[in-house]
């Protein structure tokens, strides 16, 4: 019997928008060379890998080249699958047990609320080379790092999607990705933001759910709101609402399946 797995535009109501993720449900635990093997063939940004334990499910997440920590939109897709395939009621809170601790999910109006940690940035200085690989003409008015990536505040939203870094440029920088960001001029939104990880097998994300980790504090502190609208201004887009809550950042989305297939090679 075949391996179950789906793939789901996360963070977005319409298919082939948004970030999609392959989401496998599995009975037990597998090895990590054949997760990866899983995630290369899928060739998606991630690839969601799940499994029940204690009283929700393990959750880990594979780009195409690497095992990351945290991922928010294949932690989405995730829970839209345990919901539409029925592994978790309805009505029931989805539990995940991850490298980054305990995360959940729930609904709410429509929508799927995650419960993810806090990745304030500092400042820091921005590594050399780092504005040439971006493709940048002026000074940024903002560097720092967070735990996972460097955060980058450009001076408008035409800046931000008229970028186009040099990628094997970027990939020498050491850390998982690089987030720009401005204030939104787009009506509807408080700030646009683009993603870039070429360093982990994804030259651009299309929404990225752990990025507003560091970006909910990153603009709560600088727009005096704790609740906000972003749009992630790649060329698939995708909104997420944004909660920050002390140490913990809530992020809204929605999602659609796109395909379901089985896996009949099992090594």
């Amino acid at each position: 019997m075949g391996i179950r797995i789906v793939q789901v535009d996360a963070f977005t109501s319409t298919p082939f928008a948004g970030n999609p993720a392959a989401v496998c449900v599995l009975p037990a635990p597998r090895d990590e060379r054949w997760m990866q093997s899983v995630a290369q063939e899928m060739n998606l940004s991630e690839t969601a890998f799940l499994h029940p334990e204690d009283d929700g499910f393990r959750l880990r997440w594979f780009t195409p080249a690497v095992e990351v920590d945290l991922c928010g939109h294949a932690t989405l897709a995730s829970a839209h699958v345990l919901w539409e395939d029925g592994h978790t009621p309805a009505g029931e809170e989805a539990r995940f047990r991850t490298k980054s601790g305990l995360l959940t999910a729930r609904r709410r109006d429509g929508w799927i609320e995650l419960n993810f940690p806090a990745t304030r940035a500092a400042p820091a200085p921005a590594p050399a080379g780092l504005a040439e690989a971006l493709g940048l003409q002026g000074t940024p008015r903002w560097v720092g790092r967070s735990r996972f990536d460097y955060l980058i505040e450009l001076d408008s939203e035409d800046t931000i999607r008229a970028l186009k870094p040099d990628f094997p440029a970027l990939e020498r920088v050491e850390a998982r990705g690089t987030i720009v960001t401005s204030r939104a001029a787009t009506p509807g939104y408080d700030f646009v933001s683009r993603f870039f990880a070429p360093r982990t097998g994804v030259p651009e994300d299309p929404v990225t759910g752990s990025a507003h980790c560091a970006l909910a504090p990153f603009w709560s502190e600088r727009l005096k709101k704790t609740e906000m609208i972003a749009y992630q201004a790649s060329p698939r887009g995708g909104v997420v609402r944004v909660s920050l809550g002390g140490e913990r950042v809530k992020l809204g989305g929605t999602a659609v399946t796109v395909l379901r297939g089985e896996l009949t090679t099992h090594g």
